[in-house]
């Protein structure tokens, strides 16, 4: 069984490429590129290393918050 280390790009056969999140004796877990944040059992899983580049994310957009003027103008209305 080969161990990877935290931040190495893998392949899983059901879900594509990923990036190892954390790992340990039990658990394996892993931040797919299209299917998110998966966990496995350390032992039964099968990985493959992969040169594949992580994919860019996308930057979030951060909300601002209403003036307390205008929150109190919406609420009266």
């Amino acid at each position: 069984m080969r161990l990877f280390t935290n931040g190495n790009r893998v392949t899983q056969a059901q879900y594509g490429p990923g990036t190892i999140v954390s790992t340990d004796e039990r658990y394996t877990v892993i931040e797919f590129d299209e299917h998110g944040q998966r966990k496995f059992v350390t032992t039964m899983v099968t990985l493959e290393a992969t040169n594949a580049p992580a994919p860019a994310k996308a930057e979030t957009k951060s909300r601002r918050r209403k003036s307390t003027a205008a929150a109190a103008a919406a609420a009266k209305a």
